[in-house]
């Protein structure tokens, strides 16, 4: 398996035309994907990285408004890059002052919404609140993150090690830290992909057992392979590649320095890194609090693709914007101004 996983020497040649999948209608959690649209978003993704000038224009028309209840450099940036390389219009609204219901109820921002754009991105602390606006809203929503997931970047992910290692079955990825919003994502689309995941954590701090039992019934159809560990080094073993988060999450800030001293073995670092696999890669979703969870001497290695992981966050949500906006979903209600 590790030969297998090399990392390739030249890039994996590409279809002329990706998977086409029936669309979904939004994109709240990875679960919204089948493992065959986790697989055709990222191969999308793949062409339109290659082909950018292809795309040029393929959203002209269409508007997409952003509600953050949290601070952004990625995920803002790349939703509104992508959004204008593909000819649409993106709209920000800034809800770290107040939370995204404080005015009025969502339903009522949803129904409002909908008549006046294509789509709605979300990134907010409680999960609960982008379902209600999925339920309600009648256009695509997509989860830009939430205290549950965080499907955008764990499918970013799985671009950068597809282009790392081209195949994604049996590819060995390890999860070290807290079992938060980003373990959630990466067992999702791991077990939608085929991957083996390892997850270490804590006792008190691994992954929600409603995800784990998700991903493992996704795993039941695509052969991965899902462990659930409180061994770092276990965990590491043999490893094709090793990711961490921050260990506080925003909103968690007031237990920074408890969970520095349960989370303390946890920290990648170069004696953490040689357990495994030669060519593994070092991996985190960023802001990076250095010197916790992971050293310099790791996130600024030649085996860290951290900015690869960023680049593509671009990519992977063009290709989740042509995939949800592109050609029409059929869920525009009749009365909206939108043909």
């Amino acid at each position: 398996m590790g030969i297998r996983h090399q990392p390739l020497e030249k890039p994996p040649v590409l279809p002329v035309e990706p998977v086409r999948e029936t669309r979904p209608d939004d994109l709240v959690s990875v679960r919204d994907l089948s493992p065959q649209q986790v697989k055709a978003v990222i191969d999308l993704a793949a062409l339109i990285k290659l082909r950018s000038s292809a795309f040029r224009g393929a959203l002209a028309g269409k508007q997409v408004v952003m509600f953050f209840e949290k601070p952004s450099l990625r995920t803002r940036i790349t939703f509104q890059a992508g959004m204008a390389s593909l000819g649409g219009d993106c709209f920000f609204m800034d809800q770290t002052a107040a939370r995204i219901n404080q005015r009025e109820t969502l339903s009522d921002i949803a129904h409002n919404l909908e008549r006046w754009v294509h789509g709605i991105v979300l990134r907010t602390f409680e999960h609960s609140t982008v379902e209600a606006i999925a339920t309600h809203a009648s256009i695509p929503v997509i989860n830009a993150l939430s205290d549950l997931e965080h499907p955008c970047q764990a499918l970013a992910d799985f671009f950068t090690l597809q282009e790392k290692f081209g195949n994604l079955s049996g590819l060995r990825l390890t999860y070290l830290g807290d079992g938060n919003n980003m373990a959630h994502s990466l067992l999702l689309t791991a077990a939608s992909l085929g991957s083996c995941i390892r997850i270490a954590t804590p006792k008190a701090y691994a992954p929600n057992p409603a995800i784990v039992d998700a991903a493992r019934a996704i795993a039941l159809e695509t052969g991965a392979s899902i462990q659930i560990l409180t061994d770092p080094e276990e965990a590491v073993g043999g490893a094709d590649a090793v990711y961490t988060d921050t260990w506080a999450s925003m909103g968690q800030e007031h237990e920074a320095k408890e969970r520095g001293k349960i989370f303390s073995s946890y920290q990648v670092n170069d004696e953490l890194m040689s357990l495994a696999a030669p060519h593994a890669v070092f991996m985190h979703c960023l802001p990076a609090h250095r010197g916790e969870e992971v050293t310099d001497a790791v996130i600024d290695s030649s085996r860290s693709i951290v900015f690869d992981q960023a680049e593509n966050r671009l990519h992977i949500q063009k290709a989740i914007l042509l995939m949800l906006l592109g050609g029409g979903n059929g869920r525009m209600p009749a009365r909206s101004a939108h043909a």
